[in-house]
């Protein structure tokens, strides 16, 4: 099994890392996806879904103001979803999704806008913006195709983080660990 769950709970493992989850739009797929890979109670903390727009700020600390001003789907939003997950759940990494699955619009923002969000340890430059990296989409489709693409959306993001953060030697040794070239 090589899928990006699959990737990212290897890499986690490799690096004695966890995970944690915050979902709006995809209401638990990306923790479905993770869990389905082997392995993944090494690396997977838990995760959150938070569907309702207050349930953000209550259980992740989203800041009440924004939620008020910007509505759920917020590039800020997704940023803060997955900090705040990372924190509640003691996690290395969170990651978060929010966004307008459909068929109707959602606090203005039309059917297909997604955010997609993750927040790491910071290190170096990085530093400075607190570890967190938020992708903007605008995705095609019916509701469970947005939903699907989301989900590839944030894992590849997050695969994105955890390969940057190794360094080229550290990838080689972990290749020739797992088997690769």
């Amino acid at each position: 099994m090589n899928s990006p769950a699959a990737q990212v709970v290897r890499l986690l493992t490799v690096n004695g890392q966890t995970l944690a989850v915050a979902e709006s739009l995809t209401g638990g797929l990306v923790a479905a996806e993770i869990t389905a890979a082997p392995g993944a109670s090494k690396a997977f903390r838990g995760s959150v879904t938070a569907y309702a727009t207050e349930l953000k700020h209550e259980l992740l600390g989203v800041d009440a103001t924004l939620l008020d001003q910007c509505g759920a789907v917020d590039p800020q939003v997704a940023a803060q979803m997955a900090a705040g997950v990372r924190k509640a759940l003691g996690a290395d990494w969170g990651i978060a999704t929010t966004g307008v699955a459909g068929p109707e619009p959602q606090d203005g923002k039309p059917v297909g806008t997604v955010y997609v969000a993750v927040d790491g340890p910071a290190e170096g430059a990085s530093a400075a913006t607190g570890g967190g990296k938020v992708t903007a989409l605008r995705l095609n489709g019916d509701r469970a195709e947005i939903r699907m693409e989301s989900v590839r959306s944030v894992l590849a993001l997050l695969l994105e983080e955890l390969t940057g953060e190794q360094t080229g030697n550290e990838r080689a040794q972990d290749t020739e660990r797992n088997g690769g070239f």
